[in-house]
C-alpha cells in the first residue's frame, strides 16, 4: 500500500503539554478498560480499583466543557479531532484508528481487544458499523467531498476475530451533486483481499440552512462560532 509523504498536522497551534497529557490519559484509560473486562482478581481488588477511578474522575470533573464547545486541542479544519470515538487519541473508547490516504481511497489497520467483544472471541458487529461510518466519511473527505451520513448498510461475510490485525479500506464509488456513494471493507490484515465486512454509505452535503440548524451553536474553546465548513471538519485523515 502506498501513502503520501505530507505532514501529519498543519492546523492551528495547540498546547503541546496538554496534548501530551490528554494522549497519555487516553492511553491509560484505554488500557484500564481492556484490563477491567479481562481481570480475574478478587472482588476486593476490583472494589478498590473502582474507588481509585472515582477519585480520578472527581479531579477531572472540576472543569468541563459543554457539548457545543469544541475541545481546545481540536482543529476540525485539518481533521484534528482528539476526542473522536474512533480516531481520537485522547478518547479511551477509540482503538484509535489511524486513517491514511492510500491510492484513491483511505486505509487503516487496527487490532481490537476484548473490550470490543460481541460473540465470544469476536468483534461486536456494531463496532464494525461505527468504524465503517468513520472510514467512509474519511474517504469522502480525502476526495474533497463534504457530507453527512444519510444511509449506511453493511454485509457481514464472516466474524472479525479479536486480538488479530485487521485492515479497513474505503473509497468513493460515485459522486453526483450533493450526494456521494462511498464503499469500504474490513478484512484480516493477513488476507486483505477477502473482506469479512463490506459497507456502502450515502453521504449528503447539507444545504446551508441545515448546516445552520445543526451547527449554529458550535463554538471553539475561545467562544468563536465554528461550524463545519470543509471536508476535514467532519473527518480525520492522517498523512504518513
Amino acid at each position: 500500500m502506498t501513502t503520501t509523504d505530507e505532514p501529519q498536522d498543519t492546523g492551528a497551534p495547540y498546547d503541546a503539554e496538554l496534548m501530551t497529557a490528554s494522549t497519555d490519559l487516553g492511553a491509560a484509560l484505554r488500557e484500564l478498560i481492556e484490563v477491567s473486562v479481562t481481570t480475574t482478581t478478587p472482588a476486593g481488588e476490583v472494589a478498590a480499583a473502582a474507588e481509585l477511578v472515582r477519585q480520578a474522575t472527581a479531579r477531572l470533573a472540576v472543569s468541563r466543557r459543554s457539548a457545543a464547545v469544541l475541545p481546545a486541542l481540536d482543529d476540525p479544519s485539518v481533521g484534528r479531532r482528539v476526542f473522536n470515538p474512533v480516531v481520537g487519541i485522547g478518547n479511551a473508547i477509540a482503538p484509535p484508528l489511524l486513517v491514511r490516504r492510500d491510492g484513491d481511497g483511505v486505509t487503516a489497520e487496527v487490532t481490537l481487544g476484548v473490550a470490543y467483544e460481541g460473540p465470544p472471541s469476536y468483534v461486536h458487529g456494531g463496532m464494525s458499523a461505527l468504524f465503517m461510518d468513520q472510514l467512509l466519511g474519511s474517504a469522502a473527505g480525502a476526495a474533497g467531498l463534504w457530507g453527512m451520513t444519510a444511509h449506511l448498510e453493511l454485509d457481514y461475510r464472516g466474524p472479525l476475530p479479536l486480538e488479530t490485525p485487521l485492515v479497513l479500506r474505503a473509497w468513493v464509488d460515485s459522486n453526483e451533486g450533493r450526494k456521494s456513494v462511498i464503499a469500504g471493507t474490513i478484512a484480516l490484515a493477513a488476507e486483505p483481499d477477502r473482506p469479512l465486512v463490506e459497507a456502502r454509505g450515502i453521504f449528503v452535503m447539507p444545504r446551508p440552512e441545515k448546516v445552520q440548524a445543526y451547527f449554529g451553536a458550535i463554538t471553539d474553546a475561545a467562544g468563536k462560532h465554528t461550524p463545519p465548513r470543509r471536508p476535514g471538519d467532519a473527518t480525520s485523515v492522517q498523512w504518513s
